[in-house]
């Protein structure tokens, strides 16, 4: 006989979505250096006689294996090098202050607004920023040893180490992982194309949403890695040149879906030999087997792939004739420059800034007033919390205290039974890979992957053992109340829902698209990249609805509401795209007319979304000729209008 929970004991759905792992493959190479990397100086620390310098060490490799995550050599440089730099100054200034009564509070209250306000440039400053503070936190609440520049070079030296190990395979993989996510690309391409005709509707929007993804990541890593080109690599070029091949296959899916039936199973076939050709290099004459188009929609997919089977096989491309679908990166100094002055002047950078920093602030005052054991904790647990970037504060605090009691569970064990000493450097190549393994799952698993690495660090700094738990759970948890506090309940906007807001663009963003799609002069480049944007902004919306929905009620049910509306803006983009393909191809072109009445629909669905949080349904009279390409657009936007529209 079944058993169920009684409705009482059943879970909410908010607290199951933030417990749930997220599925993620083991990265092995990761999880390989994270155990040499922090393993190694506590070992060279214990042969110098020095513990307590290795544990320092290890600390800044501990840093340094959680922002190693790029595939890309290049990517790694960025995502490990210069965080660390940022938390050489921070421990610096922390260790400036350290004892120095309400200066340190103001130097750590100072240091925290920065942190916030840069942490708003993207991702990499985000890190940058969480690294600076945490360890201003720790230079300002730790007695560290030795000269004031020790304890910065030790800890550097220990990051160092981690992107010493990502980078040793360079020379012998350069240019690897950018061909792997190209040919990645076109493998959900050819799964794209499959689910046009078999799959379900949600199958094939999972199918879709997947490329987009792909598209972003293998755009992100080429153009990062090209804007750092004085000239252009003929590698990159022709990379790119492959990436916006695709592009073509992509846009006729939506048409291929619309036309109802399923392709032969040679043209999605074609597509993965495309991809094995990107991925080996390969440049010899294409063998494509496809069928013979019958239609419009077979000739698209016919011409898109015949083109893209062209570009895969030339060894050489002119760059002069390659456009960047996303837009080329701006020079380092000009985006510098640029996101220093957005920093200065944009709300949302000094709001965050000045959460963080009242939350940072009180905790110092608190600590300073309260005798607190290792009072410091505190201010970490804060720092992790509130980054509204990486999810929900709400669901980071939740996470960070369950984390941390599942964590102190091992730290009790390995406190209690290893003995201090050489003990410690087995059972760190243990622990380490724990954290690249569990970091992928989610910030709780996260967490109890680096409570007993830290406490573990901890013990060798000051020897207190099994006495470090119990401070280590009241802190995280006053953290996570400051934080909860101070910098979620007092801030209305952290509580509300962003997903009606970032909707309403996209949904303006696709009245022009519509109008772009069909004869008003935009350049073909042009369109391409507004439509590449279009997507990339639907999936952030995507992104942002989830966060929502891990959020506590209300706020989780009002952003569930807006999930229909969500699928139909999507579907309407793929509808614009399909017509496109179809008149590229030989069907009549809309009259003016049928697109701006189609365009006026969206701009007041996204007028109306814009204003209000509640949704209702509307009807729209949304009429055109019989038989025009516009029919399964106007469709659409007619089903998004009474899907969900603004009251």
């Amino acid at each position: 006989m079944s058993r169920e929970f009684p409705i009482g004991l059943t879970p909410p759905d908010w607290l199951v979505r933030n417990l749930q792992p997220q599925r993620a493959p083991l990265n092995w190479p990761a999880m390989a250096r994270a155990a040499v990397a922090m393993a190694l100086p506590l070992a060279i620390g214990l042969a110098a006689g020095q513990p307590a310098y290795g544990a320092l060490a290890s600390m800044g490799a501990l840093s340094g294996v959680i922002g190693d995550t790029a595939d890309a050599y290049r990517m790694r440089i960025l995502n490990i090098a210069v965080p660390q730099l940022f938390g050489a100054v921070g421990v610096t200034l922390g260790a400036l202050v350290y004892g120095q009564g309400w200066l340190t509070v103001a130097v750590v209250t100072g240091v925290a607004l920065v942190s916030g306000m840069i942490s708003t440039i993207g991702a990499v400053a985000s890190v940058s920023g969480l690294l600076l503070l945490l360890n201003a936190v720790i230079g300002a609440g730790l007695p560290l040893p030795g000269a004031w520049w020790l304890t910065p070079a030790l800890m550097t030296a220990g990051g160092l180490l981690v992107l010493l190990l990502a980078l040793l395979a360079w020379p012998l993989r350069s240019g690897v992982p950018e061909r792997a996510a190209v040919a990645d690309t076109y493998r959900t391409v050819a799964d794209l194309l499959t689910a046009c005709g078999t799959a379900g509707p949600g199958e094939y929007d999972e199918a879709r949403r997947v490329v987009t993804q792909s598209l972003n990541q293998s755009y992100d890593l080429i153009l990062a890695r090209r804007a750092r080109h004085h000239g252009r690599s003929p590698e990159l070029t022709r990379l790119l040149a492959q990436l916006n091949a695709i592009t073509p296959v992509v846009e006729a899916a939506p048409a291929v879906r619309l036309a109802g039936g399923p392709l032969a199973p040679q043209v999605p076939e074609a597509v993965r030999h495309l991809a094995r050709a990107v991925e080996t290099g390969y440049d010899g004459p294409p063998a494509l087997d496809l069928p013979a188009p019958t239609t419009e929609t077979t000739r698209a997919v016919d011409h898109a792939l015949r083109h893209a089977a062209e570009v895969v096989a030339a060894p050489d491309v002119d760059p002069r004739g390659i456009d960047d679908r996303l837009g080329r990166p701006a020079a380092l100094s000009i985006r510098t420059a640029r996101a220093a002055r957005n920093v200065t002047l944009s709300a949302n950078s000094w709001r965050y800034g000045l959460r963080l920093a009242l939350c940072i602030g009180l905790a110092q005052v608190l600590v300073s007033i309260v005798p607190v054991a290792r009072s410091y904790w505190v201010a970490l647990t804060i720092t992790f919390v509130l980054k509204p970037d990486f999810g929900s504060v709400f669901s980071r605090a939740l996470l960070r205290a369950l984390g941390t009691v599942a964590g102190l569970v091992v730290a009790a064990a390995v406190l209690a039974e290893v003995p201090r000493g050489w003990w410690d450097v087995p059972v760190m190549m243990v622990l380490a890979p724990l954290i690249p393994a569990l970091t992928p799952r989610g910030y709780g698993y996260q967490t109890a992957a680096i409570t007993p690495v830290i406490l573990l660090l901890s013990d060798n700094l000051n020897h207190q053992g099994t006495a470090l738990l119990l401070p280590r759970l009241t802190d995280s948890l006053l953290g996570c109340a400051i934080a909860l506090v101070a910098g979620y309940l007092l801030w209305p906007e952290s509580w509300h829902t962003r997903v009606g807001d970032r909707l309403a663009d996209a949904v303006a963003d696709t009245a022009r698209y519509v109008e772009s799609a069909f004869g008003d002069g935009t350049e073909p480049a042009a369109r391409a990249r507004m439509r590449r944007r279009l997507y990339r902004d639907l999936s952030v919306v995507r992104t942002e609805f989830q966060r929502a929905l891990t959020e506590p009620p209300p706020t989780g049910r009002r952003a569930a509401a807006w999930w229909p509306l969500v699928v139909a803006v999507e579907r309407i983009v793929d509808a614009t795209t399909a017509a496109r393909v179809r008149v590229r191809h030989g069907a009549p072109p809309p009259a003016r007319a049928e697109i701006a009445q189609v365009a006026l629909q969206l701009r007041e669905l996204s007028d109306g979304v814009r204003r209000s949080e509640t949704l209702v349904e509307v009807r729209t009279d949304l009429t055109g000729p019989a038989g025009s390409v516009l029919e399964p657009l106007r469709q659409e936007v007619a089903a998004a209008r009474a899907i969900a529209s603004p009251h």
